[in-house]
């Protein structure tokens, strides 16, 4: 487990993070439903290469829970650029999934944040997204938030498997299901669901450009939330390179194939 021993009052609210290794920065960035804790089979092999940080986005993981909390993608960018501040980056090379790919994306084009390099994969960036699940939790928030525990529970662990092509083990399943337990973890659960917008991706796909560092981009081919087609997308509009597919990988890399990411970062920050 990654262990997040420092915190940081953004915009109001506590955020939690870590940092572990020697050399350059390299920041990760994880996305939802999930926590800093994807990229515990990943960061220890980077970190004799660079210092990495790692966070929890607002309202997730370790990072602080609460009533009326503004968790939305667009909040999460400015939280990364008071991040960088804090920790006087510059540039440092970036590894962002999911809604971390939109936040270092809408940080880049919003925020004028800048990169050494960028491995972004399976992300939230382009239109449209946003399961049937997703618009129902938007549309009936409340009788989720309410409901028993054991039913709550049943539903959590089937959304989390959906996000993974194999079988995930009961150490994942435990370490994504913990943050989301209990009278506040369940609120904030649906809480984060139910202020999903497309309108915060939308605002800053029109931006999209090639970027001025080496970006790699890389998809799950069974990838069964966000297609593929949109990593090759993605790729002709911010990288001078083509989407690398990932075989017998879904949407949650980090535990279908932690390697390729391994792989990928460690060629991309050779070639820096």
């Amino acid at each position: 487990m990654l262990d997040l021993l420092h915190s940081s009052i953004i915009e109001g609210t506590i955020v939690r993070w870590g940092k572990t290794g020697t050399g350059p920065a390299l920041v990760a960035i994880h996305g939802t439903p999930f926590s800093s804790q994807v990229w515990r089979k990943i960061v220890p092999y980077l970190a004799d290469r660079r210092t990495v940080y790692f966070f929890d986005l607002a309202g997730y993981g370790q990072s602080e829970m609460r009533d009326g909390q503004d968790v939305s993608l667009a909040v999460q960018n400015r939280i990364l650029a008071a991040l960088f501040r804090e920790w006087g980056l510059e540039r440092p090379d970036v590894l962002a999934h999911d809604f971390g790919g939109a936040t270092s994306l809408r940080a880049y084009f919003l925020d004028g944040l800048r990169y050494d390099s960028l491995t972004i994969f399976d992300a939230v960036a382009l239109a449209t997204w946003g399961s049937p699940f997703v618009q129902h939790v938007r549309q009936h928030e409340a009788a989720f938030s309410g409901m028993p525990d054991y039913m709550h529970m049943a539903l959590l662990r089937a959304y989390l498997q959906t996000a993974a092509h194999r079988p995930l083990s009961e150490e994942a399943m435990q370490i994504y299901t913990g943050p989301w337990t209990g009278p506040v973890g369940q609120a904030a659960f649906y809480r984060q669901i139910a202020q999903m917008d497309q309108t915060h991706t939308d605002e800053v796909q029109r931006l999209y450009c090639r970027m001025d560092c080496p970006v790699t981009v890389l998809w799950g081919e069974r990838d069964a939330w966000i297609p593929h087609d949109k990593g090759r997308e993605l790729a002709a509009l911010i990288s001078a390179r083509a989407c690398t597919l990932v075989p017998n990988a879904g949407h949650l890399m980090q535990e279908d194939c932690p390697e390729a990411i391994v792989a990928t970062v460690l060629k991309q920050i050779s070639e820096t």
